[in-house]
């Protein structure tokens, strides 16, 4: 079962783009992970700098939770941010078209 996912950083004042770059290189090697489907970063308006994940199972995003690949990424925007980001998995509510009614 596919599963979505939500990252919410908040990055320290004056830092968001500084921390979107910092975030390439964890994002590269989390992209070569089994069962990841989509794992980009979006600005948002609020200031912060959301993460939309797609998984192509819970087990792979629960291996994903522990990996190397997270490990770079956490390590390389550890000083960036004001405080830990808000994660929430989501399973899909498939509605509308296939192409339109989820991710």
């Amino acid at each position: 079962m596919t599963v979505i996912v939500t990252a919410v950083f908040y990055p320290k004042p004056g830092r968001k783009q500084e921390l979107a770059e910092a975030m390439r290189r964890g994002i590269a090697a989390v992209h070569t992970e089994d069962g990841c489907e989509l794992y980009a970063i979006h600005d948002a308006e609020d200031g912060t700098i959301t993460m939309i994940e797609k998984w192509s199972s819970v087990e792979a995003l629960d291996t994903h939770g522990d990996s190397e690949q997270v490990k770079i990424l956490r390590a390389d925007i550890a000083d960036l941010v004001e405080k830990p980001g808000v994660v929430t998995r989501m399973t899909p509510l498939p509605r509308g078209t296939q192409e339109q009614g989820q991710l």
